[in-house]
């Protein structure tokens, strides 16, 4: 793998790992740690977070 797409992995994970971090998500939905899982597993978790809080901001503005 190049240099460059080694960074490029690395900063979208560190950037997922901050994300889900500010949505008070510290651990995958099996108990790992977000250091130790899958930038693909990242992504889905992240994608499902997402959502979550946008259905709970409909919920909100609909009311």
């Amino acid at each position: 793998m190049s240099t460059l797409l080694r960074k490029k992995r690395q900063e979208r994970r560190d950037y997922l790992m901050h994300q889900l971090k500010r949505h008070g998500v510290s651990k995958s939905y099996e108990g790992s740690d977000l250091k130790t899982i899958n930038l693909s597993e990242l992504e889905r978790i992240h994608i499902k977070v997402k959502c979550d809080f946008g259905r709970e901001l409909s919920k909100e503005e609909n009311k």
